[in-house]
Parts: structure tokens; C-alpha cells; sequence
């Protein structure tokens, strides 16, 4: 199974809609995809309608109580598991803080399931805690939604020392596999120069040992699209709510980017379909070309 952490620790970039829509696009091609809402938040969870009832067991209980996670498995969509939040996962922090060998709590309770799975995607609370660490001990790559904004390039610096030391003390498989630009903008003469510093800074990082030497900014770049904000008040994603808007085409594109294994002609035929009616949709709805890739734009 491939584990990727969706992690910024600014609030408010894309974090939460790229999981929840990269997750369903994956899953439209072929994929069982497993997702784990690691924010006290639980903006995941209600993303997909999934609002726990009294008494029913989450992540919480899977870190603090040693809940098994089959027992806390909840089925959002077809070929989409969920591990769900709320709010009690707050104190996880606090009650975490003190127990032998906290950082790797996560990854032994998800390794039953492993073999259940293609690909896990971690929602990341916007914090580097201990909740954080569990979610980048347990992958062994790094996603960073990030808008292109002058000082989402100052904490992102933050977030690549976390990295690094997680790597280097506990789990040497980490490493970032890219940054999906959110709610681009690539009209916007802020946003180039932002995408050039980020493609620069990661070129000179090219040949090193750092964890994002291969790291690079995926050329699908995720729109402002409001259909993507209205879905998630419906618990839906953006493919079931509105199949032909451009954030379905965005996460469709980028899903096909981060494919992690070549897909049946069945799977590929749909995410095709998937892609194409929309790109049909939005053709017709408008005779404007679609906005330049990040890496277009940058150069």
C-alpha cells in the first residue's frame, strides 16, 4: 500500500477538499483507497456525511485505547474506506504525550489493514504535534497542498525540518513526493513568482541527500472553484455533487499524476470518462483556454 501524509501545518490551504477529492478520484480509477482523518477538527469525516454518532469509536480511541481499526472503519463511497475524527481527538495530544513509543502508535494500528488497500491518504492536522508525527511515521511520502501566497513559502521551510527529522530519527523511507498547488489563481502576477521560487528551490535541492530531492510541483494545479466548497456542505465530494466543474477535472488530472500503479483498461476507461465529460463540460461552457499548468507558469 502506498501511504501518503497530506500535510500543511497553515490552516485553510486546500488540505482537507485535496484529500477528500484526490481519494474519490483515485478510487473512480480502480483503486481501494483507504482515508484517515488525523485533525481534531474532523472536517474529513463531515466531507463525506460521516459525523459520528454517541458512543461509536474513531481514531481516537484507535490511538488512545488500542480500539483494533476494523473496528473503527467506516465505508464513505465504493472503493473508499474511512477512519474517522471529532473533537475527542484533541486530547489525544495531551494524552499521548507521556506513553512509550507515541510516534509509531498510528502505524501499528493501521498495519492489519495494509494489505486491504492501494493507497492511504492522511488528513494532517495544521500543526507539527504528535498527531502530526504519527501521520509521517506512518507514510512514507509527503503531499503539500499549498497556495501560492509569499508566506506559504515561509512555512514551508518549517515543515521540511519536521520532515527531515522524522526521517532522519525514525522512519529513513519518508520522503516528499510533490506540492499541488490550491485555489490557483494563474492570472495573478503573486502566483508566478511564487511557482518560480518553489520550482527553483526545489531544482537546487536535485543530487542531495534531503527528503525532497525528488520532490517536485505536480503540473495539474487545483483552480478556485466554488463547486468544490459548496460539495463538501452536501457530504459529498466534488464528483458526486458536480461531476463537470473544474474541480472535479483538477483532481481528476492530478489523480492521474499520482497514479501509483499502471490501471486495468476497465479503471483507466473510467477515470477517463470521468476526465473527458468534464473537459466536454467545461469546452462547452466556455471558449477561454484552461489556466497554464503551475510548472507553464513558471517559466
Amino acid at each position: 500500500m502506498r501511504r501518503i501524509a497530506v500535510i500543511n501545518q497553515k490552516g485553510g490551504v486546500g488540505k482537507t477538499t485535496t484529500t477528500a477529492n484526490l481519494g474519490a478520484a483515485l478510487a473512480n480509477n480502480g483503486l481501494r483507497v483507504l482515508l484517515v482523518d488525523l485533525d481534531p477538527q474532523g472536517h474529513l469525516t463531515l466531507h463525506f456525511g460521516a459525523e459520528l454518532r454517541d458512543g461509536q469509536p474513531s481514531v481516537y480511541d484507535m490511538l488512545t485505547a488500542a480500539t483494533p481499526v476494523k473496528d473503527v472503519l467506516v465505508k464513505v463511497r465504493d472503493r473508499v474506506t474511512l477512519v474517522p475524527a471529532d473533537i475527542d481527538l484533541a486530547g489525544a495530544e495531551v494524552e499521548l504525550i507521556s506513553v512509550t513509543g507515541r510516534e509509531v502508535i498510528l502505524r501499528e494500528a493501521l498495519a492489519p489493514i495494509e494489505h486491504e488497500h492501494d493507497i492511504m491518504l492522511i488528513d494532517c492536522p495544521p500543526s507539527l504535534g504528535v498527531l502530526t508525527v504519527n501521520a509521517l511515521v506512518a507514510s512514507t511520502e509527503v503531499l503539500i497542498p499549498l497556495q501560492a501566497h509569499f508566506f506559504a513559502l515561509q512555512g514551508l521551510s518549517k515543515l521540511l525540518d519536521t520532515v527531515t527529522l522524522v526521517r532522519q530519527r525514525i522512519n529513513p523511507d519518508l520522503h516528499v513526493g510533490g506540492v499541488v498547488l490550491c485555489m490557483y489563481e494563474s492570472a495573478t502576477r503573486l502566483a508566478g513568482e511564487v511557482v518560480a521560487d518553489l520550482v527553483k528551490f526545489l531544482e537546487t535541492s536535485r543530487g542531495t541527500s534531503c527528503a525532497w530531492a525528488e520532490a517536485r510541483v505536480y503540473q495539474t494545479s487545483i483552480r478556485r472553484n466554488i463547486k468544490l466548497a459548496e460539495s463538501c456542505s452536501f457530504g459529498q465530494t466534488v464528483f458526486d455533487y458536480a461531476p463537470r466543474s473544474h474541480g472535479a477535472i483538477d483532481y481528476a488530472r492530478l489523480a492521474a499524476e499520482l497514479s501509483p500503479t499502471p490501471l486495468s483498461v476497465g479503471a483507466r476507461a473510467l477515470g477517463e470518462t470521468t476526465l473527458r465529460d468534464g473537459l466536454d463540460a467545461a469546452s462547452a461552457a466556455s471558449t477561454s483556454a484552461a489556466p497554464a499548468s503551475a510548472l507553464a507558469a513558471a517559466s
